[in-house]
């Protein structure tokens, strides 16, 4: 015996699953986890940093500048005269006026170098600035 054409229509419907509430969820999720999240830039180079008692984690580092123990300076991976350092963290601070500049010297960069890095951050209006340490424990 044949089912009426209505019922036909009621099953095929009944069997399918609707995914379109499910695929609003994860591009809702999606959307959230791209404007939530924290893209590190990184220096450019691994510095062997000094060990320090008191160092402490800093949340906000927008700005790292790497110093290498050949006396290298390095911003956004790309290695820079010590002349062009004010420049270029004026232009990041442009970008993120919140931002901190951090600066990672090597145990075996001279302080000379790490002063004219820290004098040219200053004068570019980042005042916080940091040196980065490994914790000694």
């Amino acid at each position: 015996m044949r089912a009426p054409l209505g019922n036909l229509l009621q099953e095929d419907e009944a069997e399918e699953i609707n995914m379109t509430p499910m695929l609003d969820v994860v591009f809702i999720m999606l959307i959230f986890f791209i404007v939530t999240a924290s893209f590190v830039k990184e220096a450019g180079i691994d510095v062997n940093r000094p060990e320090a008692a008191t160092a402490v984690k800093k949340e906000r580092a927008n700005i790292l500048v790497a110093i290498s123990d050949k006396g290298e300076i390095w911003i956004n991976k790309r290695q820079i005269d010590v002349r062009a350092v004010q420049a270029n963290i004026e232009r990041l601070k442009a970008e993120n006026p919140q931002g901190s500049v951090v600066i990672q010297a090597d145990k075996k960069a001279t302080t000379d170098m790490l002063i004219k890095v820290m004098d040219a951050s200053r004068a570019a209006g980042a005042f916080d600035v940091s040196i980065a340490a490994q914790d000694a424990s």
